[in-house]
């Protein structure tokens, strides 16, 4: 059995897959790469071919129609032979650091295991202005396992997110259902439907996804994410979902996830008010009556005990604030 399993969704990737597939080779036989060629039309399967021609033992291809990304993880997972599984975007690639780190996780898996494994991830802009690492230093303990009761608060900016996670293949497995077709951001519900089933963690604090952000079709562009704010609407909503506090028990988990929703509601509400209509509006108080039917004590709690009120403030003062405040983050975290 394969220590890891990395999934690389690929869709019209042929510019730049092939230094996030060599980044991956380093961790040898104890990796298994999963590329998935999510119905390309240009050269992104021959490549994948390629490789899995040249690494039969660790480079396994699956051609698909064309699903999205999601479709491209749930593949993945589908068909993961890992103990472990960690998702790596073809415009992205693995530090030098990636045999460390699976030396690490071997180690964890002969004291038992964990359900996540956590690195930091280091933002690469294509201009070469605002780069920067997230770590995770000050709220979790390092180079041992712990549980969610030894946790501290994150701060604003520090999110699990895809780039830093890999969690155990099991674990992720106890979903109820697979990710959406054709949804953009659904890395994640990814996240929120796994991080109720986690108990134990680990954190190592190295810089081992190497973010890029910067090219103008990426999905994270400002108005790329103006125009798909909808699928981050549905996103958020399905990660509320995920999230029901009736479920988690463990304090300091609920107090992660109440910090991780906090930061998609925040996003959800930015990128549609950015667009300035008073369609956007009704899009964000359409957003919240969906999560009351949820649970409306834990939806009412985000819409009128936080921050967030002032967001979805009615009217042109309120998608002006909007502005400032979109303005004022990007400045402290460069996201695009």
């Amino acid at each position: 059995m394969k220590l890891l399993t990395v999934t690389v969704p690929c869709y019209n990737s042929q510019d730049y897959m092939e230094k996030c597939i060599e980044s991956l080779l380093p961790g040898g036989d104890r990796v298994e790469i999963i590329i998935i060629d999510d119905g390309s039309v240009d050269a992104t399967g021959a490549i994948a071919d390629h490789y899995a021609q040249k690494y039969p033992h660790i480079v396994r291809v699956i051609h698909q129609e064309n699903g999205g990304h999601g479709e491209g993880i749930n593949q993945g997972l589908r068909h993961a032979a890992g103990i472990y599984f960690k998702v790596v975007d073809s415009d992205d690639v693995l530090s030098e650091d990636f045999p460390a780190m699976l030396d690490t996780l071997q180690r964890c898996e002969e004291q038992g295991g964990v359900d996540l494994f956590v690195t930091n991830y280091y933002y690469v802009h294509t201009d070469g202005v605002g780069d920067r690492s997230i770590r995770f230093a000050n709220a979790l303990p390092q180079n041992r396992i712990f549980t969610w009761r030894e946790t501290k608060p994150f701060r604003i900016h520090q999110l699990l997110t895809i780039h830093g996670c890999t969690f155990r293949t099991e674990v992720m497995r106890k979903w109820t259902n697979p990710l959406p077709k054709h949804v953009f951001y659904e890395d994640n519900l990814m996240v929120c439907q796994t991080l109720p089933y986690v108990r134990r963690m680990y954190y190592r604090d190295m810089d081992l996804y190497r973010y890029w952000i910067g090219r103008p079709d990426q999905s994270v562009q400002r108005e790329v994410m103006m125009k798909r704010s909808h699928h981050q609407v549905q996103v958020t909503q399905a990660c509320f979902a995920a999230c029901d506090p009736d479920r988690v028990h463990e304090p300091q988990l609920k107090k992660y996830l109440r910090h991780e929703l906090f930061i998609l509601f925040g996003i959800s509400i930015l990128y549609t008010r950015l667009k300035d209509t008073e369609r956007a509006d009704e899009e964000v108080a359409q957003m919240w009556e969906n999560c009351r039917r949820i649970n409306e004590k834990w939806a009412r709690y985000f819409e009128q005990k936080t921050p967030l009120r002032f967001l979805c403030v009615p009217g042109k003062a309120g998608r002006r604030f909007a502005h400032l405040i979109y303005r004022l983050a990007n400045r402290v975290v460069r996201f695009c």
